[in-house]
């Protein structure tokens, strides 16, 4: 399986677990309005029943004294529904469970019994030859405040799941760094044995004046040999920047590659001025641009153009790099930089992810697909401060 299938999958089980959360928000709303909605018709009942009872005891039928105590009971049972009775005046004959300082105030308490008369028809009690009252009401605090309560959980829930995930990324990022500067630590230590080994063979071959172009050329790889391991060395460890020529830096890396390329592709260097100068790890800021050339390379399949170029903007440095190749969907301009992102068959998928690394954690700076068209090739953008400092 490719990496852009491998892709496609973990984008079909991000919907899948999406619409799988959907489906568990609708249940909970649904659930709790239903439950809602049963208490709200019992609300209604004890309502009903407690109009029923002040009928009955305002009528001329005379009752035992156990009637009118269960018949009182029923009218007293209430505890949190606001009541108001009214009669036929519109005058207000009793009041329940609403607060005293709404019941104090006839202004307040009249605009609370025109709210609910707007909310729902009265419960009419016909008392006879006493005439008519009427029974108005409120959902009890319990009632609304589990209206409230889908939303309320939906969103402990979602504040839940969002810092769980935070946390465990971070975790993740953690460990992942770890990993990465121990193999690069490691991948120094190992390259150092056969390097010293190399070193005095090469002394050995200018003593005995071998052919002097082949060793020069032993020497410019072995040289590059050398910063591979101090580049890898210092991977995980805040490295040391010193203010260096970006031009010259950028040109010699270019120059270096240029000769170790397919002699397809043409890699041009070009730059506004001579000479920038900014804080600049010069190990580390080259096996970047190294790195963005091979992949523009690869990408290109040997054949194409790359031109590097260095410029300067409202103090800052702008490195370029375009090359002619297939470019890259748009939805994937920020998932390259992500660990283990390749197209490769074989590639582990670091480098972007530590060129990242490189130029945002090290030098403070940006590093992002600028432009990138099907068919039109790519720009990797690299923006440096002139001095030291964050975004």
């Amino acid at each position: 399986m490719n990496r852009f299938n491998l892709l496609r999958n973990q984008n079909l089980s991000k919907w899948i677990g999406f619409v799988i959360a959907l489906l568990i928000f609708g249940a909970t709303i649904w659930y709790s309005n239903q439950f809602v909605n049963q208490l709200k018709k019992e609300e209604q009942i004890k309502v009903e029943n407690y109009a029923q009872a002040l009928q009955i005891l305002g009528s001329d039928e005379v009752y035992d004294s156990k009637v009118q105590d269960y018949l009182f009971g029923i009218t007293s049972a209430n505890k949190t529904m606001p009541v108001v009775l009214l009669d036929e005046e519109d005058e207000i004959v009793y009041v329940n469970n609403i607060s005293k300082k709404i019941e104090s105030d006839s202004v307040r308490l009249n605009k609370f019994v025109e709210k609910m008369k707007n909310l729902r028809a009265p419960i009419v009690i016909d008392l006879g030859e006493f005439g008519k009252q009427y029974v108005y009401y409120e959902n009890s605090q319990l009632l609304k405040r589990l209206r409230y309560y889908p939303m309320i959980l939906v969103l402990i829930i979602i504040l839940f799941v969002t810092f769980s995930y935070w946390y465990f990324r971070i975790l993740k990022n953690t460990e992942q760094s770890y990993l990465w500067a121990g193999m690069a630590k490691e991948t120094a230590h190992q390259i150092g044995t056969p390097l010293s080994s190399l070193l005095g063979w090469i002394e050995i071959l200018k003593i005995e004046d071998e052919n002097r172009e082949s060793v020069t050329e032993m020497e410019k790889d072995i040289d590059r040999l050398s910063q591979i391991t101090e580049r890898f060395s210092k991977i995980g460890s805040l490295p040391e920047l010193s203010v260096s020529n970006v031009v010259e830096v950028t040109e010699n890396t270019v120059r270096y590659l240029k000769d170790r390329i397919s002699k397809k592709v043409d890699l041009r260097f070009n730059s506004e001025k001579q000479e920038i100068r900014i804080p600049l790890n010069t190990a580390l800021y080259s096996w970047v641009i190294e790195n963005l050339v091979k992949n523009a390379v690869d990408a290109m399949q040997n054949v194409g153009a790359i031109n590097v170029f260095v410029s300067e903007s409202n103090g800052n440095v702008i490195v370029s790099v375009e090359d002619t190749g297939p470019g890259i969907p748009k939805k994937l301009h920020k998932t390259i930089f992500d660990p283990g992102f390749t197209t490769k068959q074989r590639g582990w998928g670091l480098g972007l992810s530590l060129a990242k690394r490189i130029i945002e954690n090290y030098h403070k700076g940006k590093i992002y697909v600028a432009r990138s068209e099907k068919g039109a090739g790519t720009e990797i953008r690299i923006v440096l401060k002139k001095k030291k400092g964050r975004w």
